[in-house]
């Protein structure tokens, strides 16, 4: 991997690329408001966006609001989210997420990654995501295509989410991330994952980093 200096200035001129090469990307869950953020971040734990997009407007519909969830039986929230990954496990943690933001936040989603991750299913990722989306504050959301990338690129050897999550905040300071940079940068990189550095078959020869990648350069 390049020295700190070599890895900041890349990153830079990473984050300015993938805005070129996809100025409209962005986060691909749909949702209403911060709880549902934070509910549509929890299901798309091991599923797709997509899939996720498909279960959850039956799934406010009959359970709007943090109150909702908390007095729902969860077995119909699992019949509601059966579709979707692991479902008996989320069905459960999102009630318990609601029982706590009822008795704990008055209702309301909190805006620290400290009193994010105490909610029940809410990891770093699911913090970070609704810390950037919701709150506008630096987001370093850490999935398998951000991580294979920033591996494939040369910004990080780690494997673990949460040291990847600590070598970008390295090279991009939360003081230094202006206008959502962290951000954008993650959900570029997801985007540039599913289209074209994927995980088998990666389509090196069209890429449009290929210049910034250690990989496709070594």
């Amino acid at each position: 991997m390049k020295n700190y200096t070599d890895n900041k200035q890349r990153l830079l001129q990473l984050i300015q690329r993938l805005q070129e090469l996809y100025p409209e990307a962005n986060c691909t869950l749909e949702f209403k408001n911060i709880f549902e953020l934070l509910i549509c971040t929890q299901l798309s734990a091991q599923s797709t966006d997509a899939r996720v997009n498909l279960v959850t407007p039956a799934l406010f519909d009959r359970f709007p609001d943090p109150q909702s969830f908390a007095e729902a039986d969860v077995t119909e929230i699992e019949q509601l989210i059966a579709s979707v990954g692991i479902y008996k496990n989320k069905a459960r943690n999102i009630k318990n997420c609601a029982i706590m933001l009822c008795e704990k936040y008055n209702g309301q989603v909190p805006d620290t990654m400290e009193d994010l991750v105490e909610l029940p299913g809410t990891g770093r990722k699911t913090a970070n995501l609704v810390l950037g989306e919701a709150f506008g504050q630096p987001a370093y959301i850490v999935d398998t295509h951000t991580g294979r990338l920033c591996r494939r690129i040369g910004l990080t050897d780690n494997e673990d989410p949460v040291k990847i999550e600590k070598d970008l905040r390295r090279l991009l300071p939360p003081e230094e991330d202006t206008g959502g940079l962290s951000l954008g940068l993650c959900h570029r990189l997801v985007h540039h994952g599913r289209v074209c550095c994927k995980a088998r078959n990666p389509e090196c020869d069209s890429c449009g980093i290929r210049d910034l990648c250690d990989t496709y350069n070594n």
